[in-house]
């Protein structure tokens, strides 16, 4: 199929190159304009133009796609190339420009799109990380047809996975994966006309709301289990961090635990150090205690517990802030 493709970061390059590698042509590829990164702030493409790139397809990088919006020429110059394009379908997957009914309209089988969770259930920005946090056991990705509402139309395709300890990070790259292998099945059953659609129920709606950089601070006072659940939300951003002695550090890794038997009758308060070991920091939390397995200062690397601790005293009763 002669296929347009609208994505920005590495999930999406994974599916365009699953879409590519499947044999479709690749008429237009749209990803979001370089950005500024790393210490330096260059200018730096995003990983789907990076592809694109490589393999010579079609680039256009509008920083609006709306006619009457803030950059109109953009979205007309869009609205050009896209039609001269021809293309059949428009994939996305996490583009982060919101499609107007235009671009929904422009290919004859309309846009589908790569949703990183199990439709109606974390509809929204940030569907890997809020799974996590909220400790949903399983997730997965849903194609869907596109419609103007936000991550409100018919459901193609849906395939589960656990989530079991995974971080954002490593859950992340299993449902890229999932993503590529489901979106080119998409297409193949669409190319024949065998791919039906489901509407989306109205119950069990739930918003992943984008994760901002003041979530970031651990509240102590939470039972541990959500505690750790949010260390592993919040890796690789923004981190969950907290203070010691004044200073910032950051939890990677933790688990939680019950707390010790000999504080059920006296319990310390919390965030504070039960224990100093080499294989974690024990500190106790609302309910339960957290053992914290790796961190970070500002600045430094990440390490485990042990390597952190020769070069950052800590000590039982002391408190993290």
């Amino acid at each position: 199929m002669k296929i347009a493709f609208a994505g920005t970061p590495e999930f999406a390059r994974v599916a365009l190159e699953a879409i590519a590698d499947a044999g479709h042509e690749i008429a237009l590829v749209l990803t979001q304009p370089d950005r500024p990164a790393g210490r330096g702030m260059k200018l730096q493409a995003s990983p789907v133009k990076q592809l694109a790139v490589e393999r010579g397809w079609r680039l256009a990088q509008p920083r609006s796609l709306r006619l009457d919006g803030k950059y109109p020429d953009d979205a007309a110059q869009a609205r050009s190339v896209i039609a001269e394009a021809e293309a059949e379908v428009m994939v996305v997957a996490a583009y982060g420009l919101i499609l107007p009914q235009w671009v929904l309209d422009a290919p004859r089988l309309g846009c589908l799109n790569i949703h990183a969770s199990l439709l109606p259930r974390w509809r929204g920005a940030a569907p890997i990380h809020r799974a996590i946090e909220c400790g949903d056991r399983e997730t997965g990705i849903t194609i869907m047809q596109m419609d103007a509402g936000l991550d409100t139309g018919d459901m193609l395709l849906r395939e589960a996975i656990p989530i079991g300890s995974d971080n954002t990070a490593r859950l992340h790259d299993r449902l890229a994966d999932l993503g590529g292998r489901l979106i080119v099945e998409a297409l193949q059953r669409l190319a024949f006309g065998r791919l039906p659609r489901t509407p989306q129920p109205s119950d069990g709606v739930t918003y992943a709301h984008k994760v901002e950089k003041d979530e970031a601070s651990i509240d102590w006072r939470q039972d541990a289990n959500a505690i750790a659940r949010r260390v592993r939300a919040f890796d690789p951003f923004p981190g969950a961090s907290c203070k010691l002695n004044g200073e910032v550090v950051k939890i990677w890794s933790a688990e939680a635990l019950e707390a010790p038997s000999a504080a059920a009758s006296d319990p310390a308060p919390s965030g504070t150090v039960l224990s100093v070991q080499p294989d974690g920091i024990l500190v106790a939390a609302g309910e339960g205690a957290l053992r914290i397995t790796e961190l970070q200062r500002a600045g430094g690397k990440r390490l485990k517990a042990a390597d952190f601790l020769r070069g950052f005293d800590i000590r039982p009763g002391q408190a993290f802030d």
